[in-house]
């Protein structure tokens, strides 16, 4: 496709490929999801050479985050599509007599997924899964930011799909601007909540429903373990869950870590032990430290840490090296809470740990901020558990461990507030890319002639009775043995 007008013809056919009605067989979808799942497992090696290309990327972390996830999740989609795709009954009121009602899924029509850089095949395949399953016709905008995926995107992945209802379109800011002008009958986004706002205010022209994955700042709590165990785990589950997905650049990737302040040097310390063994003395050398996307968010985290204030509170690493793009896994100690390390999302290997009075404090600290996409809670302490639930609002809430709610495709995955609209995963990604229509069916056999005019104080009571399933009162309406006690002549 060249061009705006080339790429408004081709939108067009699009429409009217979905309005044939193909996408809409069960073979068509079941024969696209068997296409991405094919694809996925023929170019493994491929996708793992875009990975390392673009970011950096050791091949078993590429196919853990990214490879791996997407082959359980088509195979997931693929077992469950039959059942997804069929109608559900609704219950209906017992005063329905010889009604019946279902919930139809259908397609929306023709979706546009924006996909992020971070994750540039996860990201872009996982929503797909959901829009093909559900029947629609799809563009995916990847990101620029990663040419040698978006290429693969392009080039090879369609090679295994139904062009006239599945493309790709490569392209800057430029390109995603016009996308965004077109008229969609849904919009998926993940990416920074900057974007997302330019994103949510185009969709507004055309009443575009969207979804929007952002991000936030995700923090993890260390409550007061007691076992030289349960620390060790909690702290590798956290360094793991900040600087092993793409050098921290994750939107569900620890932001930060709240701790009371008499564990905080413990905490510092056993976090230097667990970044050396996942990554040696000298993280440079390491390949199993993703770099760094381009020169442009290198120098944003560079503006982060050099910070008068937050240099002064780094604990661990700190050193950078622009020519490779290679920011070294750092932590900090109580940093200001008002520089921008602590007030933006960091997206990158630097790990900031807060100190409070006690552990109950953390719920205020988190509840006074923007709703984050996930919390993190390492604790034992039932009632405390009890209170996270209760008294703050996120995405998704995890305790003991991190990341982990991302491959679940039985649970939903999306932000709240801030942090994102709508959700997907498993089903959910079916639901996202549907409307479930109702349809209702009723008998000619029964009516009730006291819903039509002309009105009356005796009609009123048997609507009284039928709205409150009193069919006792209905009978004795009926019978004329019931009467209304209140005067209605005044209105």
């Amino acid at each position: 496709m060249e061009g705006a007008e080339g790429l408004g013809i081709e939108i067009q056919r699009m429409r009217e490929y979905f309005r044939s009605g193909v996408t809409r067989d069960f073979a068509w979808r079941r024969s696209q999801l068997q296409g991405l799942l094919k694809f996925v497992q023929d170019k493994q090696v491929e996708i793992c050479k875009a990975l390392r290309e673009d970011l950096g990327k050791h091949h078993v972390e590429a196919f853990r985050d990214e490879v791996g996830t997407l082959i359980k999740t088509l195979n997931y989609a693929l077992k469950g599509l039959k059942s997804w795709m069929q109608s559900k009954k609704a219950k209906l009121p017992n005063i329905a007599v010889l009604t019946s009602a279902e919930l139809v899924p259908e397609p929306l029509g023709l979706v546009l997924i924006i996909s992020s850089w971070n994750f540039p095949f996860g990201l872009s395949i996982e929503p797909m899964i959901g829009a093909i399953a559900a029947g629609n016709t799809m563009i995916l905008k990847p990101s620029e930011l990663c040419p040698a995926s978006a290429s693969l995107l392009a080039n090879t992945m369609l090679n295994y799909l139904d062009t006239n209802a599945i493309k790709v379109v490569q392209g800057g800011s430029s390109a995603g601007e016009y996308l965004l002008q077109q008229k969609w009958d849904k919009i998926f986004f993940t990416g920074s909540s900057r974007v997302g706002r330019m994103v949510l205010s185009a969709a507004v022209e055309h009443l575009t429903p969207v979804v929007l994955e952002l991000g936030g700042k995700c923090p993890a709590i260390v409550d007061s373990l007691q076992s030289s165990w349960d620390q060790e785990v909690t702290v590798n589950r956290i360094a793991g869950a900040k600087f092993s997905p793409c050098a921290g650049q994750a939107c569900i990737a620890v932001d930060y870590v709240l701790v009371e302040q008499r564990f905080a040097s413990n905490l510092v310390e056993l976090m230097k032990v667990s970044i050396k063994n996942m990554f040696g003395d000298n993280p440079r050398e390491s390949r199993s430290v993703a770099r760094i996307v381009n020169k442009q968010h290198f120098n944003r985290l560079k503006d982060l840490l050099t910070d008068d204030g937050v240099q002064k509170s780094i604990v661990y690493g700190g050193s950078m090296d622009e020519k490779n793009l290679f920011v070294e896994p750092t932590v900090l100690l109580d940093p200001p809470l008002k520089s921008a390390i602590m007030t933006e999302e960091i997206f990158g290997p630097i790990l900031p740990i807060i100190t409070v009075d006690k552990i109950e404090d953390s719920i205020e600290f988190i509840s006074s901020r923007p709703k984050p996409l996930a919390i993190y809670a390492f604790t034992k302490n039932k009632q405390f558990m009890k209170r996270m639930v209760a008294e703050t609002s996120s995405g998704s809430l995890v305790f003991n461990d991190a990341i982990i709610q991302y491959l679940a495709d039985s649970l939903p995955f999306g932000g709240i507030g801030e942090s994102g609209i709508g959700n997907y995963h498993g089903k959910f990604s079916f639901d996202t890319f549907s409307h479930y229509k109702a349809v209702a069916s009723r008998s000619f056999l029964v009516d009730f002639w006291f819903r039509f005019p002309p009105w009356n104080d005796h009609k009123l009571l048997l609507f009284e009775s039928s709205y409150t399933y009193d069919y006792l009162g209905m009978l004795l309406t009926i019978l004329g043995l019931k009467k209304s006690t209140r005067n209605f002549n005044s209105i």
